[in-house]
C-alpha cells in the first residue's frame, strides 16, 4: 500500500514538473519558431522565385536560381573569402585570448585593469570601430602612413584598404582585435573552472607554471577550445556588419564575403529570389562546416 501511495505521488510530482517545464517554454519556443525557424523556411520557399522584394507578383522558376548559384563565381569567391576569414580568425583570436587570459588568471585580482581595458573593444558597436579603422588605415592621413612617413623621413603612402589582398587581411585584424576580448573572458571562465587544488599539486610536484599550463590546463581546456573554435567558424561565415560599413566587399570584391554578396542582391539589385537563394546556401554551407567540424575535432571530456 506504502509503495502504491509513493509511486502515485512520483508520477503526481513528474507531471506537475513537466507542465509547468512546458508552461516556461512554451514563450521561448514560440519565439524561435517565429524568429528563426520560419525565416528559414521562407527563405528556402522565396528561393524557388523570381522576385524583386517589393511586387506582389512572384514567378515561380522552380531550381533556376540554385542552378545559377552552383556556377556563380562570384559566390563561391566570396565563399573562398569567407574560408580565409574562418582560418584567420581561429588562429588569431583564440590563441591571443587565451594567452591573454593565462596571463590574467596568474595575476588574479592585480590585473583587473587589464581585464577592462583588453574587453573595451568588444563592447564597440561594429559600426563604430569600422569607421574608426576606415580613417586609421586610411591612405592620407591614416596610422601606417604616418608611421612609415615618420620613419622615412618623407611622405609616404600605405594602401590597405585600397589593395587586393591587403584590404582582407587589414579587415581580418581589425575583426581580432574586435572579437579576441570575447574569448579572453571565455577562457577566464574555463581556468575558473579548473579546481584551484589541481595547480597546488602540480607545484607540490616540481612542475613549473609553464608545466602546468602545458600538461594540465590546456588539456582541461579541451571542450572550451572546441566551442571557442565553433563560434569563431560559424561568427566567420557569416560576418558582415564590419566588413560592409569598411569596404563594402570592394576593392574589386576582394574582400566580398556570402553575407556582403547576399545583401546587394537582395537590397542593391532587388534580386530577391536570388539573394533569398544565396542566403539559403550560406544556411547550408555553415550548417555542415560546422558539423563537420564537430565531427572532426574530438576532444577527451573527463580526466
Amino acid at each position: 500500500m506504502g509503495r502504491s501511495k509513493k509511486s502515485g505521488l512520483a508520477k503526481t510530482r513528474a507531471k506537475s514538473i513537466a507542465l509547468a517545464a512546458t508552461v516556461f517554454l512554451i514563450p521561448a519556443l514560440l519565439l524561435i519558431a517565429v524568429y528563426i525557424i520560419y525565416p528559414i523556411i521562407d527563405t528556402f520557399l522565396i528561393s524557388g522565385y523570381k522576385w524583386n522584394g517589393i511586387s506582389s507578383n512572384r514567378t515561380f522558376i522552380g531550381l533556376e536560381n540554385w542552378m545559377n548559384l552552383i556556377k556563380d563565381k562570384l559566390f563561391w569567391s566570396a565563399f573562398g573569402h569567407n574560408l580565409v576569414v574562418m582560418v584567420f580568425s581561429i588562429l588569431l583570436q583564440i590563441p591571443i585570448g587565451m594567452m591573454l587570459a593565462t596571463f590574467l588568471d596568474a595575476g588574479g585580482k592585480k590585473f583587473n585593469l587589464f581585464k577592462t581595458i583588453w574587453f573595451l573593444p568588444y563592447l564597440m558597436s561594429s559600426v563604430a570601430i569600422a569607421f574608426l579603422f576606415t580613417y586609421a588605415l586610411a591612405t592620407n592621413g591614416g596610422l601606417f602612413s604616418a608611421l612609415g612617413t615618420l620613419i622615412k623621413g618623407q611622405k609616404v603612402t600605405v594602401d590597405l584598404l585600397g589593395k587586393s589582398p591587403n584590404a582582407l587581411f587589414a579587415v581580418i585584424g581589425v575583426m581580432a582585435w574586435q572579437f579576441t576580448p570575447f574569448y579572453m573572458v571565455y577562457f577566464i571562465a574555463g581556468y575558473g573552472n579548473i579546481d584551484t587544488t589541481v595547480y597546488e599539486a602540480a607545484v607540490i610536484d616540481g612542475a613549473t607554471r609553464v608545466d602546468y599550463i602545458r600538461y594540465i590546463a590546456i588539456p582541461l581546456l579541451g571542450p572550451i577550445f572546441k566551442t571557442a573554435c565553433t563560434m569563431s567558424l560559424i561568427g566567420s561565415l557569416r560576418y558582415f556588419d564590419l566588413i560592409w560599413n569598411m569596404t563594402q566587399g570592394g576593392p574589386v570584391g576582394s574582400t566580398e564575403l556570402m553575407a556582403t554578396y547576399m545583401y546587394k542582391l537582395s537590397f542593391q539589385q532587388f534580386n530577391m529570389g536570388y539573394g533569398s537563394c544565396v542566403a539559403a546556401g550560406m544556411f547550408i554551407l555553415i550548417t555542415v562546416i560546422a558539423l563537420l567540424f564537430q565531427k572532426v575535432f574530438v576532444v577527451k571530456e573527463d580526466y
